[in-house]
């Protein structure tokens, strides 16, 4: 697959959510709608993207018992809608649960099914923290175990940094995707994130999806900084 820039709609308005919208639509990106935008104006942005049929991500990171995460995503499924995400640290049952839901969904409504991606470790984890979390290993060991989890529960994809999407092609094939946030343009502040890398950096790493947010979103002329960022992975991508 082509990889696409994903958009991280991470604002507390609304009506600033509609606008980025509508002004990078026209580029052909795909929408990410996590906790602040679901919590906060959800449902408003939601049938927005999904009624103009605009593709978008919801990032839910579901972590409960399989029936739950199974009703939930049942709940989110409509139009518009290409990826789901689920922590794999929910385990084998819980990921397969939320494939089933997706597929039974989607058939019920006549629309695309959209595909379960499972997180990994969040890319505000170092190495240093994985001994506070009991996880054994460095980050690249644990996304790969987590990896192999998730592609044998038959999520079409994972979420981890792109120093670690080199080895997951290596391992599991170009088939398997990488949805990769912590993407920070030459010059941007990394923020909260650890494991962070350049649009190029990521799509020579084999990253399918790249996730910007802050430097689209609080740019003076995002139009102008989701070009810019296009204009790279497209000079990377015709190079590879």
């Amino acid at each position: 697959m082509s990889s696409q820039l994903v958009v991280a709609l991470d604002v507390s308005e609304l009506e600033r959510a509609r606008s980025l919208v509508e002004l990078l639509r026209p580029l052909g990106v795909t929408f990410k709608i996590g906790y602040e935008a679901l919590y906060a104006f959800g449902d408003a942005l939601i049938a927005q993207l999904s009624g103009e049929q605009t593709p978008y991500v919801l990032d839910l990171k579901l972590h409960d018992i399989p029936r739950t995460v199974e009703a939930a995503v049942n709940a989110v499924v409509r139009p518009g809608l290409k990826i789901v995400t689920v922590h794999a640290l929910g385990g084998n049952e819980m990921m397969r649960a939320a494939v089933e839901a997706a597929s039974e969904s989607a058939t019920a409504l006549g629309i695309p099914e959209p595909a379960i991606f499972a997180v990994t470790l969040l890319t505000s984890i170092g190495a240093e923290d994985l001994n506070e979390l009991g996880l054994m290993g460095g980050p690249g060991e644990n996304v790969i175990r987590l990896a192999a989890l998730s592609r044998d529960a038959g999520c079409g994809g994972i979420v981890c940094s792109p120093h670690e999407a080199a080895d997951i092609k290596s391992f599991f094939g170009t088939g398997f995707a990488t949805f990769c946030p912590g993407i920070r343009p030459t010059g941007s502040a990394h923020g909260d994130q650890k494991r962070v890398a350049t649009p190029a950096e990521a799509l020579q790493a084999g990253a399918d999806y790249i996730v910007v947010g802050r430097p689209i979103t609080e740019a003076d002329d995002p139009v102008a900084a989701a070009r810019a960022i296009l204009e790279e992975m497209s000079t990377v991508g015709a190079a590879r």
